[in-house]
């Protein structure tokens, strides 16, 4: 309570946590938002139907489930910034950016936001197309006509749109409020989610006693991966730095973290778009009259479908995942580069030369935790996937998660970062309060 009390004796920490809750409570109204033209009958149908789209539909705080007029969240803006990663390291001018300090940055993300647009367009086109061919093959009609460009092309401006408003929204959180604003409204997204999921599960336990044993189990297994992820989360090899004396000052000495998770939940998005992306091609392709095109895609639809994945889809899960946490820590890690900052500023790792050799020792102990890190995100996001297929198998049935994996990891993560940014905040305060 005493903590809570300093938060709000600090006037400048209490505005910025009451505008974040306010920003907040905006995202979430908007999220219930249905966009007008859409038969919300037959969309409750068809997410009864379809498990897939139900657990997709947590992840965006039920804007899909509402086809709201912030259906796809902040998916375009997460997909457009990776995108534009990769390609500092693809284009040199976007390379010269990067290294140019906070104008470089601003550049940058000043491209990140034309490029959402485009793909919130695009997206919004392929999820209609996908939902209201969904609804169709359970004999319903979700958006009447949208075949016709003057149907179809208002909605798809609107969730558009919509996507442009929650970044904007999140960018006036970083500013005003208190953490990272686009992490904060994924972190909303997530935990909002969790009640639905838990008065579902109580609701059918009243008529079926057996399924409190498996929702209990979950539910202690979820609250030992979440001490398990915070610990790996904050998990680092300390390197230590030696910088010599100078000009009569004694030396002092340093560390170099490097976390054991140093991609974050990046690799899961990659490996999650790459595995399903596959599936949603061959729903497109299962009625082609093509025997060879239609067994291939019937084969796609049995072993590679999220709804219930198979072995193929975790083993194809777990291997993108580590690939993706090598290959991203690659562009966003540069060992040279630490290593030449390390000399310049007359210092070094004890044992090993300055220069060539620090990089090199870098990238191996760097490539050592990515191993480490790549089968945690693996383990972390694949363990709900087998829980869920161990407990259909048995006799109490499936019981939806409160949480997934990667949800999980993006929770502990936002909270972790707030608390940081809370205490830091605070200190400032201690520190006008008697400088």
């Amino acid at each position: 309570m005493n903590y809570f009390r300093r938060i709000f004796q600090a006037p400048d920490l209490r505005k910025k946590i009451l505008f974040t809750i306010f920003a907040v409570a905006i995202f979430r109204i908007a999220a219930h938002i249905t966009v007008p033209g859409v038969d919300v009958a037959a969309l409750q149908g068809l997410f009864e139907q379809n498990e897939l789209l139900g657990v997709f539909s947590i992840l965006t705080g039920g804007s899909l489930e509402n086809f709201s007029i912030v259906l796809m969240g902040l998916t375009p803006y997460i997909n457009a910034s990776i995108i534009l990663q990769l390609m500092t390291v693809v284009i040199p001018r976007l390379e010269e950016l990067s290294k140019e300090g906070e104008h470089g940055r601003n550049k940058i993300n000043s491209y990140t936001r034309w490029l959402t647009f485009p793909l919130a367009f695009l997206q919004s086109y392929g999820m209609i197309l996908l939902l209201n061919r969904s609804a169709s093959a359970g004999g319903a009609e979700l958006i009447p006509g949208v075949e016709n460009l003057n149907i179809i092309l208002p909605i798809m401006l609107t969730i558009s749109a919509g996507t442009i408003f929650l970044m904007w929204l999140g960018e006036i959180m970083t500013e005003k409020g208190v953490g990272n604003g686009i992490s904060m409204l994924i972190f909303a997204s997530i935990v909002s989610g969790i009640p639905p999921v838990l008065g579902q599960t109580l609701g059918i336990a009243q008529f079926d006693k057996s399924k409190l044993i498996p929702f209990a189990i979950l539910l202690a297994i979820t609250v030992a991966l979440t001490v398990f992820v915070v610990l790996v989360t904050e998990g680092a090899r300390q390197i230590p730095v030696n910088y010599g004396s100078r000009m009569g000052a004694r030396g002092t000495q340093s560390a170099l973290p490097i976390r054991i998770n140093q991609a974050g939940m990046i690799p899961i998005i990659f490996a999650v778009s790459l595995v399903t992306f596959p599936t949603i091609i061959a729903q497109f392709l299962q009625n082609s009259a093509n025997p060879v095109v239609k067994a291939v895609s019937t084969f796609i639809l049995n072993n590679l479908n999220g709804a219930s994945p198979g072995f193929l889809y975790i083993l194809l899960y777990l291997v993108f995942i580590i690939a993706f946490t090598y290959f991203y820590v690659s562009i966003t890690f540069d060992p040279a580069k630490i290593a030449e900052n390390i000399q310049k500023r007359g210092g070094f790792v004890p044992g090993i030369r300055p220069g060539r050799e620090t990089a090199e020792f870098l990238a191996g102990v760097s490539s050592r935790l990515n191993l480490w890190g790549g089968l945690f995100l693996g383990f972390v996001a694949v363990l709900p996937i087998l829980l869920m297929k161990f407990f259909s198998t048995q006799s109490f049935g499936s019981v939806p998660l409160l949480i997934s994996g990667a949800g999980l990891i993006i929770v502990v993560g936002v909270i972790l970062e707030l608390i940081r940014q809370i205490n830091a905040q605070l200190v400032m305060h201690d520190y006008d309060k008697f400088g």
